[in-house]
């Protein structure tokens, strides 16, 4: 039976639509486009000293011709040489000046500009950094020069610092969005590097607009006030400005009234910063457990627990292909049981993979539980590619592999799936397995649901981009060439809820993993049920 590839949705799934194994190639095709300019620039540098070279001849000319007309044209060479000029030459000028160098330019645009990221692109790109900022409580000052947590002192990321004008478009994407808590610490991080000296193409009217009606949706009025009359103050003509200040001072002399103050309390003057306000709730309910993980925080490794973990060589129930080669297993939990082993993929192994997904990576899909119909989410913004064992010797390799160590047929796996985690890439708290409230899920495929989950790491991560389990408070850290293997299903068929899982956000570098999703049918005598819910 061949493998089966399968979409179900399981959580969100953040990353923006380029992985970085796409970006690569817009980096490459930029300093194309560098040169490409630069190409027209002397084209239009040499053009325009030609046309200096014409002007500077012919103004001594018609210097030395204006002074005495009569005299000048008694010769008859310079009356020739005068219709030569206005017949033949000033036309030759003409085309000259009529050139239009930036063709060649122009064309290599239009070439590129189909792979080119568009404004939803642009928007994901913001969007992820402000996950990033969330989830590891990077505040936008640090952010702005580029300081970020984890990163090898030895790599150096060259310019990666947000002037005031990119600071100003992240909090005009957050704005545009509703979203008011990121919209201020962006805008306030634009005005202090405005107010620092730093050069800008914004107005500072327009950062102190958005600012204060961003603070306002915050709820601090006196505060909105305060930024509203320093907008006022620096454009008295403003069409919202004088609107906006008499409606917050009304808001606020009422709300006043209704606590008994008679006195206005004065706006802070501690600049807003991560944490002066708290951000909105969503539609995680775990997510500051999940979060905390993803930065170290809440991990429940114990000495107690700790002593429970071992390493062993693993020679799958003696199967023959292992026998002289055993895996290296080490316990990376104890329950529900997690282990990680050692050398799963060679690095030739990895880039074939990578190889042969590149080509084909898509932006990731979930199946609507409502409707079925598989679509594109906001919730999951990735890029993945499913790899048949039949494409490739190496992919036949890995599945069986996979069989070998698990013990477990792959015959009724769904496709080894690869996905690239760019910057800000994430795959939020979700279940491998079909719930209850989804029976219908793996119908069509008719094996079952997913009994176990293979997880290859094909690379290292810089920062971030780590594996938690936030019901009981794991943490696994991509390591490249090892894989972790997990049960999601107990022997009595029902699901292991404490396997909720995330894919933490990828903070510097790129992730690349290789999923392979193990199904029931099949599995009735290499893993015997039982009826009882235990590992």
């Amino acid at each position: 039976m061949s493998h089966l590839q399968f979409h179900i949705q399981h959580g969100p799934f953040f990353s923006f639509h380029f992985p970085l194994g796409q970006m690569t190639d817009l980096i490459y095709t930029e300093k194309e486009l560098v040169q490409s300019l630069k190409e027209y620039i002397q084209a239009e540098e040499s053009k325009l000293a030609a046309v200096k070279s014409w002007a500077n001849k012919l103004d001594v000319l018609t210097l030395a011709s204006t002074s005495d007309p009569e005299v000048y044209l008694a010769h008859p060479v310079n009356a020739y040489k005068l219709m030569k000029r206005l017949n033949t030459e000033w036309s030759e000028l003409e085309s000259l000046v009529l050139q239009d160098p930036s063709d060649g330019f122009i064309s290599n645009m239009t070439v590129h500009r189909q792979y080119f990221p568009d404004e939803e692109d642009e928007k994901g790109a913001a969007k992820a950094l402000m996950r990033l900022q969330d989830t590891y409580k990077l505040d936008s000052e640090s952010f702005s020069k580029g300081k970020l947590p984890g990163e090898h002192s030895g790599c150096v990321h060259h310019n990666a610092i947000l002037t005031v004008d990119d600071c100003y478009d992240m909090g005009k994407t957050a704005y545009n969005e509703a979203d008011y808590y990121h919209a201020v610490l962006w805008m306030q991080q634009s005005l202090r590097q405005m107010d620092a000296g730093e050069e800008h193409v914004v107005s500072k009217a327009d950062v102190l607009d958005y600012l204060s009606y961003s603070v306002y949706q915050m709820g601090d009025l006196p505060r909105a006030i305060e930024l509203t009359r320093r907008l006022v103050a620096i454009d008295s003509s403003h069409q919202r400005a004088g609107g906006n200040l008499r409606y917050f001072e009304k808001l606020l002399s009422k709300q006043l009234k209704e606590l008994n103050q008679e006195v206005q309390e004065p706006a802070t003057e501690e600049p807003i910063q991560l944490g002066t306000y708290k951000r909105p709730k969503d539609y995680l309910p775990e997510r500051e457990i999940y979060e905390g993980l993803c930065r170290g925080e809440g991990v429940k490794m114990t000495s107690a627990r700790r002593s429970r973990l071992y390493c062993r060589y693993h020679d799958g129930n003696r199967n023959p292909r292992l026998l002289l080669q055993p895996m290296k297993e080490e316990d990376e939990w104890d329950s529900p049981h997690i282990v990680r082993y050692l050398n799963a993929l060679s690095d030739s192994e990895i880039e074939k993979i990578k190889e042969l997904a590149k080509p084909r990576l898509a932006r990731a899909t979930v199946r609507d539980p409502k409707t079925g119909v598989l679509t594109t989410a906001n919730y999951r913004v990735s890029k993945s590619a499913w790899l048949e064992g039949e494409e490739d010797p190496v992919i036949e390799r890995v599945n069986q592999r996979i069989e070998d160590i698990t013990g477990l047929t792959t015959q009724t796996a769904e496709l080894l799936q690869i996905a690239n985690y760019g910057v800000g890439g994430q795959y939020e708290p979700h279940f491998d397995f079909s719930r209850k409230d989804e029976p219908d899920a793996f119908k069509t495929l008719g094996t079952g649901n997913r009994v176990a989950t293979f997880l290859n790491y094909m690379s290292d991560v810089e920062a971030g981009g780590a594996t938690v389990f936030p019901d009981f408070g794991a943490a696994i850290y991509p390591k490249k060439g090892t894989a972790v293997f997990w049960y999601n299903l107990f022997r009595s068929g029902e699901g292991d809820y404490r396997t909720r899982h995330a894919a933490c956000p990828v903070l510097v570098g790129c992730k690349w993993v290789s999923n392979k999703w193990i199904h029931e049918r099949g599995q009735e005598f290499r893993r015997p049920c039982g009826l009882t819910e235990v590992d």
